[in-house]
C-alpha cells in the first residue's frame, strides 16, 4: 500500500482555541457526544451540522458519522468557521500535479460540455483558475463526471497515462466515493441494488426488473440524522452510473430535497416533493490510487455554505 495522502485540513484560527481535542480514558464515546461534552457552548444541532459539513477529522481523516466510536488517544480536529461562498464562476482546486487535478465543483456547473460550444463548464473554470494563478494550462481528460446540480469533488486526468489508470480504477470499482445528501422522508440505512436503464418506460432513467437489461448499480446508504420530513444520509457508491443516487433514493420513495426530475412516483402517490434552492447532493470524499506515484490519495470537500444553510433551516423548522 502506498502512503495515504489526505487533503490537508484548514489551519485553526486564533479564535478557535479548541481546534484539537484528544480522547482520554478507556471509554469509547460517540463522536457527537464527545464533541457536545467538550464544546458545551454548542447545541446538538450545531454539533451535528459541524460533522456533516466535513469540518471534523479524527487523526487526520474526515469524520462524517456522528455515531462513530472514538478510541483513547485519538485527536479530533475542527476546521475553523464556514468556508466563504464561492462566486458561481469559480472552482476550488483541491489537488494539482503533473498527472491529475482534483477540484471542488459548485452546484449548477456542468462537469463537461454536453453540447458543442457549451461554455462555463467545470473544465472551463479549471483553465480560468490556472490562468488566474499563473499556472500553465494543461490538457483536461475526463476520468468521471458528477451531475450539474451536484457539488463537490471531481477529478480530471492531465495525461493519457493517468486517464487510462483512473478509468481502470473506476471500472474495477476501486475508487472510494462518498456523498452527503438530504432525502425526503424517514430513510433507513440500507443497500440498494438494481439494474439501471436509460429509459424505464416513461422517458426517465430508472431500474428494470429484467435480468438481461441494464447495468448493475449498487448504492450503500447510511442514515445520519432525521428530521420530521427529511433525512441526512451518507452514501457510498459501489458502482457509478448516471444519476444513480438520485434514482435509487427516488425509487425507494425518498427523492432528494431539491429534486426536479425523479419525483413522478412521489407525485403519483399524492405526496408533495420538498423543493429548495438547489439539489441537496454533495460529493464529499474521493479516494483513488495515484496513476503514477502508487500512493493512495484521499480528498474531502466540506459542505458549501448554501447546503449548510439548508441544514440549519431544517433544524430551525423542528424547534
Amino acid at each position: 500500500m502506498g502512503k495515504r495522502v489526505p487533503h490537508p485540513a484548514p489551519r485553526a484560527g486564533k479564535s478557535d482555541a479548541q481546534a484539537s481535542l484528544v480522547v482520554e480514558g478507556d471509554e469509547r464515546p460517540a463522536l457527537a457526544g464527545f464533541l457536545r461534552k467538550r464544546l458545551p457552548e454548542r447545541t446538538w444541532g450545531e454539533i451535528k451540522r459541524l460533522i456533516a459539513s466535513g469540518r471534523v477529522t479524527i487523526d487526520g481523516e474526515p469524520a462524517l458519522d456522528p455515531g462513530q466510536r472514538l478510541s483513547a488517544g485519538s485527536a479530533i480536529r475542527l476546521a475553523p468557521g464556514a468556508p466563504r461562498a464561492r462566486p458561481r464562476g469559480e472552482v476550488r482546486i483541491v489537488h494539482d500535479d503533473a498527472h491529475v487535478v482534483v477540484i471542488d465543483k459548485p452546484s449548477g456547473i456542468s462537469s463537461v460540455p454536453f453540447e458543442r460550444g457549451e461554455r462555463g463548464t467545470a473544465m472551463d473554470l479549471v483553465r480560468e483558475a490556472w490562468r488566474r494563478l499563473g499556472r500553465p494550462v494543461a490538457p483536461l481528460l475526463v476520468a468521471h463526471r458528477i451531475d450539474k446540480d451536484t457539488s463537490g469533488l471531481l477529478c480530471f486526468a492531465k495525461t493519457n497515462r493517468a486517464l487510462l489508470q483512473l478509468q481502470r480504477q473506476f471500472r474495477a470499482h476501486e475508487v472510494e466515493r462518498t456523498y452527503l445528501c438530504v432525502a425526503q422522508g424517514d430513510v433507513e440505512s440500507q443497500t440498494i441494488s438494481s439494474r439501471l436503464v436509460a429509459d424505464r418506460g416513461d422517458g426517465l432513467r430508472g431500474s428494470t426488473r429484467r435480468e438481461d437489461e441494464g447495468r448493475l448499480a449498487i448504492t450503500h446508504v447510511t442514515a445520519l440524522r432525521h428530521w420530521p420530513d427529511a433525512t441526512l444520509c451518507l452514501v457510498r457508491l459501489e458502482t457509478g452510473k448516471t444519476h444513480q443516487i438520485r434514482i435509487h433514493l427516488a425509487e425507494s420513495g425518498h427523492p432528494l430535497v431539491g429534486e426536479t426530475v425523479y419525483i413522478r412516483d412521489l407525485v403519483r402517490a399524492g405526496r408533495e416533493p420538498l423543493g429548495g434552492d438547489r439539489l441537496l447532493l454533495h460529493a464529499a470524499t474521493l479516494g483513488f490510487r495515484h496513476p503514477t506515484a502508487d500512493e493512495w490519495c484521499a480528498f474531502e470537500a466540506p459542505l458549501p455554505p448554501e447546503f449548510d444553510a439548508a441544514l440549519a433551516r431544517l433544524d430551525a423548522a423542528r424547534r
